[in-house]
C-alpha cells in the first residue's frame, strides 16, 4: 500500500449486480483491498424497496449509514428500522440483508475484510417480499 489520494472521478458509480440485490443499488468503490490490508469499504446507496440478498462474510461486517431509512436483519432476529448515524455491527458468518426502507433512500458505508484466505462474501438467496416487509423495529 503506498500514501496517495484517489480522485472521486477516478472511480465511476456502478450498479450492483442484479443475482446479488433486489432493486435498484448503485455503488462507489471506497477502497479495495491492497496488501497488508485486507479491507474494503465501499457507499451503497440503495433507491426504495432495493435490497442485498441474504449473504454473510468471512470476518464480519460493519455499516455506517449516511443518509435515508433503512432495514437490517440477522437471520433469526426482527427486521430492525436503520437511520443516519446508526452503526451496524454483523459477525463473522452470520446470515443478514440490509437495504433500503419500502418508502425512502438509504446509503450507507460497508466495511468488510478478507480472510487469510481471501474470502469475504458468499451470497445466498434472495430476501423473500415476506421478510423485507416485517414491521422493522428502531430498537430491541
Amino acid at each position: 500500500m503506498r500514501s496517495r489520494i484517489v480522485r472521486a472521478s477516478d472511480r465511476p458509480t456502478k450498479q450492483a449486480p442484479g443475482d446479488k440485490f433486489i432493486g435498484v443499488v448503485w455503488q462507489d468503490q471506497i477502497f479495495v483491498p491492497e496488501d497488508p490490508s485486507r479491507l474494503r469499504v465501499t457507499r451503497v446507496s440503495f433507491t426504495p424497496g432495493a435490497r442485498t440478498n441474504w449473504h454473510t462474510h468471512a470476518v464480519g461486517q460493519i455499516l455506517y449509514v449516511l443518509t435515508g431509512t433503512g432495514r437490517y436483519q440477522l437471520e433469526g432476529d426482527v427486521v430492525q428500522e436503520l437511520l443516519p448515524g446508526d452503526t451496524v455491527i454483523i459477525p463473522a458468518n452470520a446470515r443478514h440483508w440490509h437495504g433500503a426502507s419500502p418508502d425512502h433512500l438509504m446509503v450507507h458505508l460497508a466495511l468488510s475484510e478478507s480472510n487469510d484466505k481471501g474470502e469475504s462474501t458468499e451470497w445466498l438467496e434472495p430476501v423473500s417480499d415476506a421478510d423485507y416487509s416485517a414491521s422493522a423495529v428502531s430498537d430491541t
